[in-house]
């Protein structure tokens, strides 16, 4: 408990406070966190069935070999974030009274689905609901308003859209493994808005890091990039691996942003 009493007191004392998110931050809401192949595979028996698993499935050359496969996996995604509703913890977020910002490697947009502006969020890995050419054919993003039916029994999605500019397929606005072909326009605007935020900072500031994994270490090389840049106090929330912080809480997100609010 007195740890979290100590994330409490800090997030009071300060002016500004950092969101930094990893693929933790939505498992509260329904959403897998793909741990390991076991879990990955749990949430997707059929690539078991295939042999693959996520880092395998997430790569761009499914788009050009078996575009049915890649619209099949993140078609069901799409659809799944769609219809998840955020928990708690991004209210308790939200309505903390600071100058906020969020940095997320998650592609599922639950932080604008619970309220975050649109200009408040570097989603570093790029976002599910914008697309782009597979070429990519030009520096183009758009918002993905597709409806994707999948044949689960088969895994094979049944209609993809497609580049408006030369009628290739088009594929989703994410940084998959081994991608070179990541159209980075709307991060690169993100991250012009998050630099700007940072150079305003006068004032203490806080980080609090949610289920951001060692895995693939983005947000927590962010974290404590921004920690060592603004002598700020960093909390990281993780039931597994929270170490390294100053103020380490070993719980999911929903339970432990509850019970610091409850001192706020």
């Amino acid at each position: 408990m007195n740890e979290i009493k100590s994330a409490a007191k800090a997030i009071k004392e300060a002016k500004y406070l950092l969101i930094t998110a990893g693929a933790g931050m939505g498992v509260d809401s329904g959403l897998p966190d793909f741990r390991g192949d076991e879990g990955f595979w749990r949430a997707y028996p059929i690539a078991k069935k295939l042999g693959l698993n996520f880092q395998a499935l997430a790569n761009p050359r499914w788009f050009d070999i078996n575009p049915r496969l890649a619209w099949a996996f993140y078609g069901h995604r799409l659809n799944l974030y769609r219809s998840t509703t955020p928990h708690e913890g991004f209210k308790i977020l939200l309505n903390m009274p600071h100058e906020k910002f969020v940095f997320t490697s998650n592609v599922d947009g639950q932080f604008q689905k619970a309220g975050f502006s649109e200009n408040k969020i570097v989603e570093i890995h790029g976002s599910i609901h914008y697309l782009q050419c597979t070429e990519p054919c030009s520096d183009e993003i758009w918002e993905n308003n597709e409806i994707i039916e999948i044949d689960m029994e088969k895994f094979e999605a049944l209609n993809f859209p497609y580049c408006k500019e030369c009628g290739k397929i088009a594929r989703p606005n994410i940084l998959m493994f081994g991608d070179f072909r990541f159209v980075e326009n709307r991060v690169d605007r993100q991250l012009e808005n998050f630099n700007r935020w940072l150079s305003k900072i006068d004032d203490k500031l806080v980080i609090v890091e949610i289920g951001a994994g060692k895995a693939v270490p983005t947000v927590r090389h962010m974290s404590e990039r921004i920690k060592d840049m603004y002598q700020a106090k960093l909390i990281r929330i993780n039931p597994r691996e929270s170490d390294g912080a100053d103020i380490e809480i070993k719980k999911g997100a929903k339970e432990a942003l509850t019970m610091i609010s409850q001192y706020l």
